[in-house]
């Protein structure tokens, strides 16, 4: 994706857009987590929650600063602006989009806008992936304003905020085989392609899970499909049939790699979208992940920077998992930790040498009693064995339950790609 030789050590994460004009050089100094509120836990809300996570800080494994943003609205996901100066983060509750500024003080984002017409001016709900382009952000939902169904979108917008048009997921009968639905996105610049996969409604994600599972229709409202997109004319190409809930979607960053590879929710898969022998793009059922009889509901995956490695945490069991994937064609399981109770995201540094885990999942989905733990986690790794060097217990602090991460830096601690690694420019189509 990003086609060059890294020439010295960065610290970030290897699931980022390849539009960022900067990496972390060397070792992060912050963890921002986007963190759910609970009633009656502290101020209840929604916040931003920063941890000093530099070893050579006094404050290394504490919080140094949260920001509030007065109100629960299902705190998911986020994702860098281009140009790193700006983080986006949603509520797939509320609709509502968040921007911190984080470049002022690193150390001290402060939230600058709230974006809080995103259902009406969309008619999208659920603001859900985050993918930073030139000057723009697309904002990828999970559900509609109408029904609350799986039928969904992606919305355009500049770095101003401004809101510019919404595309459609492809559905029947226009595009053969497309359900509508929609969750991650990613994009490999070389080859003008990005990747789309697929989740659930409104309706089934604000459910309880013990609910949800006992619910025969409602279990049938989940996306199938992924879809490949031409990415300067931002049209569906072709769908393909992924059973199970495909979600996060990563392309290896090894130069010369043409691949991208998921993991299904409720059919606990590895999927590999490659080109054939004849130059089409295919999807594929590549290995299984743990006992899909028993639903370890894989949720967040992270690949190596060198496309040879990747981790799956699965929700249900609690348990962090290492495939080898050097080749993809078949991915090899050759460890597995549980690392606790319950574990949802999962970001490694670039080095692959800190792994980093969260435990929320979804608020209503969540685990009850003594397993309701809420934590980060950070891990080394060794290429043998996960050592845990520190837990932030959440709840103890009384700051919700922690979801999506993200690293950060102090000034002068971020490095510009090379000149001749970044991506080349894309022209989104206005239509």
């Amino acid at each position: 994706m990003f086609g060059f030789t890294v020439p010295q050590a960065f610290a970030d994460e290897t699931c980022n857009s390849p539009y960022l004009s900067s990496l972390v050089k060397g070792q992060e100094d912050y963890l921002y987590v986007w963190t759910l509120g609970v009633k009656g836990m502290g101020d209840g809300s929604d916040k931003l929650v920063t941890l000093d996570v530099n070893p050579k800080s006094p404050r290394f494994g504490q919080v140094i600063t949260q920001v509030s943003v007065g109100g629960r609205g299902e705190a998911h996901h986020a994702g860098f602006t281009d140009d790193r100066r700006f983080l986006w983060a949603g509520g797939l509750d509320d609709s509502k989009i968040y921007v911190f500024d984080i470049h002022t003080d690193p150390a001290k984002p402060r939230l600058v806008n709230t974006i809080a017409d995103f259902a009406k001016r969309s008619g999208l709900v659920g603001p859900h992936t985050f993918y930073a382009l030139p000057g723009r952000m697309l904002v990828g939902a999970l559900s509609n304003n109408k029904d609350g169904g799986g039928t969904t979108g992606m919305a355009l917008y500049n770095n101003k905020g401004e809101f510019i048009r919404t595309y459609d997921m492809p559905a029947a009968p226009a595009m053969k085989g497309g359900d509508g639905y929609g969750y991650d996105l990613a994009i490999n610049p070389a080859r003008n392609a990005m990747l789309s996969s697929s989740f659930t409604g409104k309706k089934n994600y604000m459910t309880p899970l013990g609910t949800l599972i006992k619910d025969q229709g409602a279990m049938k409202q989940f996306g199938n499909t992924m879809v490949l997109w031409n990415l300067k004319a931002m049209q569906p190409e072709h769908v393909f049939q992924v059973p199970g809930a495909p979600l996060e979607i990563r392309w290896s960053l090894n130069p010369g790699d043409d691949w991208a590879i998921t993991a299904t929710a409720l059919t606990s898969k590895l999927w590999l979208v490659k080109k054939d022998a004849k130059g089409q793009w295919q999807a594929k059922d590549v290995a299984t992940i743990g006992d899909p009889a028993r639903t370890p509901l894989p949720v967040d995956i992270s690949m190596r920077a060198d496309g040879k490695g990747l981790w799956v945490n699965t929700f249900m069991d609690g348990t962090t998992r290492y495939f080898d994937i050097s080749n993809p064609e078949a991915p090899r399981q050759t460890y597995a930790k549980k690392t606790g109770s319950q574990v949802n995201m999962i970001s490694q540094s670039w080095d692959g040498k800190r792994v980093y885990v969260s435990s929320s999942l979804l608020a209503n989905w969540d685990k009850g009693g003594a397993d309701d733990e809420q934590f980060v986690k950070l891990f080394g790794w060794d290429g043998k064995e996960l050592s845990e060097q520190w837990k932030v217990d959440f709840y103890k602090l009384k700051l919700g339950r922690p979801h999506h991460m993200k690293f950060g830096a102090k000034a002068g601690q971020l490095a510009a790609y090379p000149a001749a690694a970044a991506p080349a420019a894309v022209s989104i189509a206005k239509r």
